[in-house]
This record gives C-alpha cells, sequence and structure tokens, in this order.
C-alpha cells in the first residue's frame, strides 16, 4: 500500500475535546454510608520493595459507596443483581434538571419545567452543594417518579444518598423504579453542572451476586 491509499497519512486536525463533568463523589475513608453499613477501608496488601515489584491495596466497601446503581435485588427478592442488568440505562442521552432548595421531596411542580422532549435519562440536581449526609437530604415523592415513568425515560439520578427518605421503611420510590424497571444512580455530585442536556457514562462494575455498584459518574457535553 502507498502511503496515498493509507488511511493513517492523511494530516487531519484533531477536533476539539467535548467538556466532561466528573460528577463522582471521592471514595476513601470519609466517604458516608447509610448508618450501619460497611464503611470505606483501606490497607496495604502488597508493597513495593525488594522482591516485590509492586503495591497492591486491599479495599473493603458497601458497594453503595460513593456514586452508584442499585440493583432490583436491593430492594426486592430474587431480583435482577447489578452484574445482570442492561448496560443501555447508563450510557446515553440525559437531562440534568434543577429543583434546588426544594424541601424534603422532589414534587412533580419541581421538575414541570424542564419535562419537553425529554431524553430517556434524568438527572436532579436537589442541592447548591451535594453532600452524602444522611442527616437531612432531599428524595422523590412517589408522584413523581410516576409522572417521569410515562415519559418513557429508562433510568434517574439524584445528587442525595436515596431516593426514598432516610427514615422510610417501605421504599415506594424504589418501588416504583422496580414497577416500572427503571434504573438509578445516587449520590451523584451536579454542583458545577448547568441545567440541560449531556450525554451520561456511569457503567456499574460487573458484580455478579451484587445488590449495587460504584460507578465513575460522567457527564459529557453533547457534539
Amino acid at each position: 500500500m502507498t502511503d496515498s491509499a493509507s488511511p493513517f497519512s492523511a494530516q487531519t486536525a484533531r477536533p476539539t475535546p467535548l467538556k466532561i463533568w466528573d460528577i463522582s463523589p471521592a471514595v476513601d475513608a470519609d466517604a458516608a454510608v447509610f448508618p450501619g453499613d460497611t464503611a470505606y477501608s483501606q490497607q496495604l496488601h502488597f508493597s513495593l520493595a525488594p522482591g516485590c515489584p509492586v503495591n497492591v491495596n486491599r479495599i473493603t466497601l458497601s458497594p453503595h459507596t460513593g456514586a452508584h446503581a442499585d440493583a432490583p435485588m436491593h430492594y426486592a427478592n430474587g431480583a435482577a443483581a447489578i452484574g445482570a442488568v442492561d448496560l443501555q440505562p447508563y450510557l446515553g442521552p440525559c437531562r440534568v434538571i434543577h429543583c434546588l432548595d426544594c424541601g424534603p421531596l422532589i414534587k412533580p411542580a419541581h421538575i414541570a419545567h424542564a419535562l419537553h422532549n425529554l431524553p430517556p435519562r434524568v438527572l436532579v440536581r436537589t442541592a447548591r452543594t451535594a453532600s452524602q449526609s444522611w442527616a437531612s437530604f432531599t428524595a422523590f415523592a412517589p408522584a413523581t417518579l410516576a409522572l417521569l415513568a410515562t415519559k418513557n425515560i429508562v433510568l434517574v439520578g439524584i445528587d442525595t444518598p436515596s431516593v426514598d427518605p432516610a427514615t422510610s421503611q417501605d421504599l415506594p420510590s424504589h418501588q416504583l423504579l422496580l414497577k416500572h424497571h427503571l434504573r438509578v444512580l445516587e449520590n451523584l455530585v451536579l454542583d458545577d453542572v448547568p441545567e440541560g442536556d449531556y450525554e451520561l457514562i456511569a457503567l456499574p462494575l460487573k458484580l455478579t451476586c451484587a445488590d449495587a455498584s460504584p460507578v465513575r459518574a460522567i457527564l459529557r457535553e453533547l457534539p
């Protein structure tokens, strides 16, 4: 093959990279978890030294640490583990909706302004500064998830620890996720993300028997 025929011979300008927002909180010993859940810890297992060519750490954590994807089995016995769910909901067009200072529950009126031509994924920013604290946070009113389910979405996300209030025992919003086959991301950080449409990339690990998985969630601007 001559140089003129090679697909690699032409000098072409590289396109400007699309902007990326990292919407994942730090995962370390300070990462908050549900009271009584497994806290993050890390120990050096192999140490780089003569006779050992690498450092290797051992980590212990809840699968609900940091930004994470709940599996259906988290709230329904016999339902799918996170390693068995379809990955498509975690990758593709999404909309970030702001409803700052909306109180303890996101109600339908709080998102009504942003539902026109809704893409299949919705992330809701509720706080000016995201917090993983379980002491006080905003959750979804079940009516809001029921409304979103009518819009043919496949995933919802929130910048708080849970789609249900911390004291909830029947988890009505989680049960609506199950009913409508919706996937969910919790503990996102949307502080620096303007309201609008993006590409979401937030793939869970293939943990074949787990009830959730941490994700490295990012948003990328649309071309």
